[in-house]
């Protein structure tokens, strides 16, 4: 896959429409769960992939190739849902109801997997908590939390996307999940 990557971004650069079109396939819909996960409006996020797309588009002499695509485009996406949190007041919540369609929340875009009524009440229960907490952390924790454990990077990729230090990464998500665990610990039965 790495190197089936490497080959399109290459002819992307070099002006390959077609090219450009397979990178925003792969790429589409990882950018909007990231920015659905950092900002919790669906429109916000639309516009996170599309920004995104057309600044890898414009930029594509600023892209070193002994980077992953992948650590570049994160990078670009990370800091314009950063920029958007700086932009709004801090009290968005992931699990409030959708502005476009009523009586939908985040949550319901997450697939089921056949669970019975009881668990999926359970399960969307304490989905609901751990993301409204995550929703409550000071950006800088919040965006390596997401990186971390909902975008699945590792700490040399949240480095490289972020711009930081490995170390500071590190505690930047312990700090991260001990403000999640004592805001759940009261939570948690």
């Amino acid at each position: 896959m790495e190197h089936f990557e490497a080959r399109v971004v290459k002819l992307a650069r070099k002006g390959d429409q077609g090219a450009f079109a397979e990178l925003v396939d792969l790429y589409k819909d990882k950018i909007f769960h990231l920015g659905y996960r950092m900002l919790s409006n669906r429109h916000e996020a639309e516009d996170i992939v599309q920004e995104t797309f057309l600044r890898v588009y414009k930029n594509w002499e600023r892209y070193d190739e002994k980077q992953k695509f992948s650590t570049w485009i994160y990078r670009i996406a990370t800091n314009l849902c950063i920029d958007q949190l700086r932009k709004r007041k801090p009290n968005y919540y992931l699990d409030a109801e959708m502005n476009d369609q009523e009586g939908m929340d985040g949550y319901t875009l997450i697939p089921g997997d056949d669970r019975t009524p009881e668990t999926e009440y359970l399960v969307s229960e304490t989905q609901q908590m751990i993301h409204h907490a995550i929703e409550g952390l000071p950006v800088k924790y919040k965006s390596v939390i997401i990186l971390r454990y909902l975008q699945e990077l590792s700490l040399q990729e949240i480095g490289e996307v972020l711009d930081m230090p490995v170390t500071t990464v590190k505690t930047r998500v312990h700090r991260g999940r001990e403000f999640l665990r004592k805001k759940l610990e009261n939570k948690v039965l």
